[in-house]
């Protein structure tokens, strides 16, 4: 590899050789990633000028910023939507489906039983129904961002997820609380 020509401009898709798409092959993605970490690695560059190895240094950061994007569902998505100019509004803009705040209450009010009780078998449910949603969002991410191109839909599952990914840290810890 010749650290002089680094296209830092590349995005993270071309970088693995993927397909910009949101349902990718995880294992395409791990085999392009080691590949590349063995021939970005800085102990490679090491013999090469102090400029050289400051630009390995900076390639190998930019492989394994693309990977924790790409392997990471969520972020992939926000990328990609990136990518296409759409902004996902995380942010600035909470407003949700009047039937998903009703379930995120649901699932918060059964969270804090669960802490109260201390009923491990209750939370393993939640966290169950939980997953089981995220999987449904990332589904219909997959239909909108590769199938119909709805970028403005695939913006709000993604702000959804993002609800949906605190919920899931908060039940992680909750499980550490029953755990001590």
């Amino acid at each position: 590899m010749n650290i002089g020509s680094v296209d830092f401009q590349q995005d993270f898709f071309r970088l693995f050789n993927l397909s910009s798409r949101f349902q990718i092959d995880s294992a395409t993605l791990e085999q392009g990633y080691l590949a590349l970490q063995e021939q970005v690695h800085p102990d490679k560059f090491s013999h090469l000028s102090e400029a050289e190895r400051r630009l390995s240094v900076q390639w190998a950061t930019r492989v394994n910023e693309g990977y924790q994007t790409l392997r990471n569902p969520l972020d992939r998505a926000r990328y990609l939507l990136s990518l296409h100019g759409v902004d996902t509004q995380e942010d600035s803009n909470t407003a949700m489906p009047v039937e998903f705040l009703m379930q995120q209450m649901e699932w918060r009010e059964a969270l804090e039983e669960t802490k109260q009780t201390k009923d491990s078998a209750a939370l393993e449910k939640l966290e169950q129904r939980v997953q089981h949603e995220v999987r449904l969002l990332q589904q219909q991410l997959a239909i909108d961002i590769d199938d119909t191109h709805d970028y403005a839909a695939a913006s709000g599952i993604v702000r959804k997820l993002k609800f949906l990914e605190k919920l899931a840290e908060e039940i992680g810890s909750a499980f550490d609380e029953l755990d001590s």
